[in-house]
């Protein structure tokens, strides 16, 4: 009898962590497909592009983001390679002046402020620090967006506990903080947080 007012408190904790850790995330985002796939790999290997050369800062220092079709343009006017998803763009992007709605993995929260300049340009951090090898991969993985907030999974990552995660993975305010310290750039909140 004593055995059982164990094992069945244990046993709900168990069903508990699961439904929490497994079951409540597989609920919580829903995955969708990027409009066109694109290939960073052939830009960056083939084209010996640099991340910079399309994901600029303006003046005052501020992340530009994604290129605009008129940037892609100068190099796209006509099909270059043999993919349909060139042609796609050149077709129903590019010759019409429309922007492609792509979906933004790395959106950060309303009530933060990522200065993009100060990390690459005075702290001489590489994109793939925090990006991971997005920049060599031949094809966009899916997008998966929060259903509450509407934000990306991977202002988190796939593991809310960050187990067996890379570093890349994830932008959760504690990495900020833990590489803060690791070079003893300690800074206040609202640097951040506006």
């Amino acid at each position: 009898m004593n055995r059982f007012r164990v094992l069945f408190p244990l046993a709900g904790l168990l069903v508990g962590l699961t439904a929490g850790w497994v079951l409540f995330p597989a609920l919580l985002y829903r995955t969708e497909e990027q409009p066109l796939q694109f290939s960073h790999a052939v830009h960056t290997d083939t084209g010996g592009m640099a991340c910079a050369d399309c994901h600029s800062f303006d003046a005052d220092g501020r992340f530009v983001g994604i290129p605009t079709t008129a940037q892609c343009a100068s190099c796209h006017a006509d099909v270059m390679g043999e993919t349909e998803n060139e042609k796609r763009f050149v077709e129903e992007y590019v010759k019409t002046n429309r922007e492609v709605p792509w979906k933004v993995y790395a959106r950060q929260p309303d009530n933060a402020y990522f200065p993009h300049a100060a990390h690459v340009t005075r702290g001489g951090i590489a994109c793939e620090r925090c990006h991971g090898p997005h920049g060599t991969m031949n094809t966009l993985r899916p997008y998966q967006v929060n259903r509450i907030t509407g934000y990306s999974r991977d202002i988190w990552g796939s593991s809310i506990g960050r187990v067996g995660m890379e570093p890349w993975e994830g932008m959760k305010m504690d990495d900020c903080v833990r590489c803060h310290r690791e070079t003893e750039r300690a800074r206040a909140c609202l640097d951040c947080h506006k």
